[in-house]
């Protein structure tokens, strides 16, 4: 009998231990804020979890922030540095395919060299409008050294193509093209992960999986010699 009321009291305090702390609970957060934070929200305030780039953690943004960080409403400075590379990048192919008429005589290089140039053509007609929309032309140029951009051949290696013909030229062309091409994933690898605006990164998005289908292409035309 005594052991049932001192298990009958103990649930009974325990109970009562339960309500005030839901009693505690309830009077702290008629304040609108926890403990510790000065910064009251307004009531009906919503917020947006944003994940973070690589190797950093998630940020809770409010709803007027995440706006303001929304992908696609102001271009950074990776975007144009992305368009004004990858105009002179894309340039340079078009370099490159221009000989193949007269010099390749593989019919699968010249039907991939006419592929290439329908492609990227368009795609610089499209960088230049996105920074004439997006106002390039008003901000100052970043110096850039073009001849180093990933994948772009040097001026002795472009020499090497203008005076070669028949299968030297095809081997070369394919071996020159397969850096080229790599080179552009790799600088839309960088505004993929460090670009701001939405249409960039469509743009960059597709040139990876067109560059990477051409890439393979050419990859068994020189095995196949």
């Amino acid at each position: 009998m005594h052991t049932r009321r001192f298990v009958g009291l103990r649930c009974g305090l325990a109970v009562t231990a339960l309500l005030a702390t839901g009693a505690l609970l309830a009077l702290s957060g008629c304040d609108g804020a926890p403990e510790g934070d000065t910064r009251a929200k307004p009531q009906g305030a919503s917020s947006v979890v944003a994940p973070g780039r690589p190797g950093e953690p998630a940020r809770t943004l409010s709803a007027e922030e995440a706006r303001e960080e929304a992908p696609g409403d102001k271009p950074n400075s990776a975007d144009f540095a992305y368009t004004e590379m990858m105009v002179v990048h894309h340039g340079q192919a078009l370099v490159m395919t221009d000989l193949v008429p007269a010099r390749a005589s593989s019919e699968g290089v010249k039907q991939l060299a006419l592929r290439i140039a329908a492609a990227q053509k368009p795609e610089i007609g499209a960088m230049r409008a996105w920074e004439t929309r997006n106002g390039a032309d008003e901000r100052p140029k970043t110096p850039h050294d073009h001849a180093s951009m990933a994948g772009m051949a040097t001026p002795q290696q472009l020499a090497a193509l203008k005076a070669a013909e028949g299968k030297a030229f095809d081997k070369l062309f394919l071996e020159l093209m397969i850096t080229h091409h790599r080179g552009a994933l790799t600088m839309a690898g960088e505004v993929l992960s460090d670009g701001n605006d939405v249409t960039i990164e469509e743009m960059a998005t597709e040139l990876v999986a067109q560059q990477t289908t051409e890439i393979n292409r050419m990859a068994r035309m020189l095995r196949s010699g």
